[in-house]
């Protein structure tokens, strides 16, 4: 039964990975159509490439004993089609500056896993210490990746707009961290269970957070009102400027 269990919540956890890894399309599809990321934050997406390149090479047999983690190498290597989509996206549209800053983030990115890599294959000789090198590693990396987005934050407060915070990443963080932690649980496996379970408070605080400006933002639009007084008093002026 416990297995069973298990793997239901590992396949559950591919279906909300997949809607989360998917979530930014619509985000990089406006950045495409006005050739502009507008000053959004790409460490969300360099940190998310970062922890599915991780996790996919801690699910292979060559870390873990066999394929017990067959569901998390599946989902990994989606992310890594989707969020290696993304930051190419972001530094094709990006300013100079930002360009660089992002590319210095994926070229130490690549030495980390680099050295993780060779290290877990020729240093270390059994499954238990690999698990323990690559989890340990990856582990901080999916807690930065459920934390990335906060760095939103400070600018959702200050503009009192959710634009650049979608819901529905934030849903779906909240899902993904709320499935695969019982995952790791069930699969008595601390670096799944551990940032997982951590990150479903955070994907909660990031959707209170988009209640809470997204009904300011509601509020403070103009209704239908406003908008037929605003006209007809443009239209008088126009009137008298004429006359």
């Amino acid at each position: 039964m416990g297995d069973k269990l298990h793997l239901a919540f590992g396949i559950a956890g591919n279906v909300t990975s997949v809607l989360l890894y998917a979530a930014p399309i619509l985000t990089f599809k406006r950045v495409i159509r006005k050739r502009s990321t507008e000053g959004f934050s790409c460490v969300p997406y360099v940190v998310t490439l970062f922890s599915s390149l991780l996790y996919f090479w801690y699910g292979l047999p060559i870390v873990s004993c066999k394929w017990e983690n067959i569901t998390v190498v599946t989902i990994c290597g989606l992310g890594v089609l989707f969020e290696t989509s993304f930051v190419l996206i972001y530094i094709l549209f990006a300013s100079a500056r930002t360009k660089r800053m992002v590319i210095l983030m994926v070229m130490a990115m690549i030495v980390v896993l680099s050295i993780t890599a060779l290290v877990s294959t020729f240093a270390l000789h059994d499954h238990h210490h690999r698990e323990l090198f690559v989890g340990s590693i990856g582990l901080v990396v999916a807690i930065g990746m459920y934390g990335s987005p906060l760095v939103v934050v400070k600018q959702v407060v200050q503009t009192k707009s959710v634009e650049f915070m979608p819901f529905y990443l934030s849903l779906f963080s909240f899902l993904n961290s709320s499935l695969w932690g019982p995952y790791g649980v069930l699969g008595r496996d601390p670096f799944i269970a551990i940032p997982n379970l951590l990150g479903c408070p955070l994907g909660l605080f990031q959707l209170v957070l988009y209640c809470i400006y997204r009904k300011r933002e509601i509020h403070e639009e103009p209704n239908d009102t406003d908008l037929e007084k605003n006209s007809s008093k443009t239209e008088f002026q126009k009137n008298v400027i004429n006359k």
